[in-house]
Parts: C-alpha cells; structure tokens; sequence
C-alpha cells in the first residue's frame, strides 16, 4: 500500500490544481465574450440578415454551437478541478474513492484531479464501454 501525501506534495498539487483552473477560468472568460453570443448583426455589422449569405450564417451557427460545447466540455473540467481542490480540504485528496486505497503519485502527476486509482479507472472505463455496446 503506498503511503499519504505530505503537506508539502498536497501543497505542490494544490498549486497545480488552481494554476489549472486559473487558467480554464480565463479561457471560458474568453469563449463567453468570443462568438457564442455573438449574433448576426454582431458578426457583420449589417443590420439586415438578408443581405449576409447563407452559407456564412450557417459558418457562424456551427462555430457557435463548437464554441458552446467545448465550453460544456471545460465546464466539467472545473467542476472535476474544484471537486479535487474541495478533497484537498476535506483531506481525502489522494485517495480512492471506490476502493479507498492510495492514488499514486505517477497517476497524481498526470491527472491531478484525478478520484480513482488506474486499477478501479480501468474497472470504471470497462463498465461504461460495456454499457454502450
């Protein structure tokens, strides 16, 4: 069984946790004032939406919606960071939370949000895959 984090390694991976989020943080920032609210007038500067070409508003309408769900995606991104910053706290950061056992450090410093420890993500993973098929 591998052992705990140490105050210093939780304040290490605390740093890195909200370096992350800062920087997911200014990010969606720049996707809320980027296209996704745009709307046609703003994108062309033409009052009238007949005169813009079809082709390009239907351009626009997908970037939109990419922008939209890479948002959503980053949107579950902070909410995982916080969740890993909240067990910081908690001082339940850096365990398991199917099996109980020490995560290790290597799987720490690759996924530092991570909850579970690779024997129970890979138990997770063939779960799900098995579930879609």
């Amino acid at each position: 069984m591998a052992k705990g984090l140490s105050k210093a390694k939780l304040g290490k991976y605390r740093r890195l946790l909200e370096k992350k989020r800062k920087a997911l943080l200014k990010e969606l920032d720049y996707l809320e004032g980027s296209s996704m609210n745009a709307t046609i007038t703003d994108s062309t500067g033409d009052i009238s939406a007949y005169s813009y070409h079809m082709a390009d508003q239907g351009t626009d309408a997908m970037e939109r919606e990419k922008a939209f769900l890479f948002a959503s995606r980053e949107g579950r991104f902070l909410y995982h960071l916080n969740q890993a910053l909240d067990r910081i706290g908690s001082g339940t950061y850096g365990r398991c939370e199917e099996c109980g056992e020490f995560i290790s450090e290597e799987r720490l410093n690759a996924v530092p949000h991570a909850r579970l420890c690779i024997a129970c993500k890979m138990k997770d993973d063939e779960r799900k895959s098995t579930k879609t098929t």
